[in-house]
């Protein structure tokens, strides 16, 4: 089900040239099925999902496994007869990972409390959602996500299978979406140290570079008093993903705090691992009085 923010999940590589003049850089082609018609307004249009592939600006193989932005890896492959979503309502999406054997995986090692991680994010980083999908006798997942915006969408996998040849190996899998209607961008907000949610103030220091471990400090407040009432969420006190703008790279960045009861924070360090160079849009969640909160911020990695 959503996470009780009703906030939405996402990854990288397949960068294209944008059909609408005028379009700002920041949002390129990601290589979705089919474009939509974007309305006139204040947003920008929505890039063109039908452009040809550039290569990855860190040189980095198209479709690295290390980006979540595959399908298959090592003979694991996430599969669904879906393409197209409905915008505006609550719904489910189907979907089998399937083993070296071609048969439906159905055992996993649980991984932060879960056998699978699910997430969706739109084409210009925004409608973020990670949610938990339910898995049938038969291997099929069904993961419900909340109302979609009209667009193009990656949806991402991640899981740790028991058996076969990348057996306690972390892999992330995606595949892509269209919800039909009209379509417009929101442009990514400029790289900031910090950003408000419902009251709190998350700030982010650290100056991560592409390729390498880097260290990264998120720090809570509210009304300017430090935050130390964190619930753990996830066998920890904070979930932190991250998609990289113009490709929908994904990255997970690891937690290093202790869970000791509810009184988690103000400080929460972090490993992070980003790939690419560039401006990655960060979703940070964590929990307050049974409450799950997603703030939203853009950093830049050298």
């Amino acid at each position: 089900m959503p996470d009780s923010t009703g906030h939405f999940s996402v990854s990288r590589t397949i960068a294209a040239t944008c059909a609408a003049a005028g379009l700002a850089v920041v949002l390129a082609a990601f290589g979705f099925p089919a474009p939509n018609s974007p309305p006139p307004g204040h947003h920008h249009p929505m890039p063109s999902m039908s452009a040809p592939a550039t290569p990855p600006m860190s040189g980095m193989p198209p479709m690295s496994t290390g980006d979540g932005l595959a399908a298959e890896y090592n003979g694991y492959k996430l599969t669904s007869g879906t393409a197209m979503l409905p915008a505006g309502k609550m719904t489910e999406y189907r979907f089998t990972i399937t083993g070296p054997n071609g048969k439906p995986v159905t055992d996993f090692a649980i991984e932060q409390t879960m056998r699978l991680h699910f997430y969706a994010i739109r084409s210009d980083l925004t409608g973020f959602q990670h949610v938990h999908p339910t898995l049938a006798s038969d291997g099929t997942w069904t993961a419900t996500l909340g109302a979609l915006r009209p667009g193009d969408w990656r949806l991402f996998a991640s899981f740790v299978p028991n058996v076969g040849p990348a057996k306690g190996q972390d892999i992330v899998l995606s595949r892509t979406v269209t919800v039909p209607g009209r379509a417009s961008a929101t442009a990514l907000p400029a790289p900031s140290p910090s950003t408000t949610v419902e009251g709190y103030v998350v700030t982010v220091k650290g100056h991560p570079t592409a390729g390498t471990a880097s260290p990264l400090t998120v720090t809570i407040t509210r009304d300017g008093k430090p935050v130390t009432n964190l619930q753990p969420y996830l066998d920890t006190y904070a979930h932190l993903t991250a998609f990289h703008a113009g490709d929908l790279a994904f990255a997970h960045l690891h937690p290093e705090t202790t869970v000791h009861g509810d009184h988690g924070g103000p400080t929460l360090p972090f490993h992070a691992e980003l790939p690419r160079s560039g401006n990655w849009r960060l979703f940070l969640q964590f929990r307050t009085g049974g409450i799950l909160h997603t703030a939203a911020i853009t950093m830049h990695v050298s």
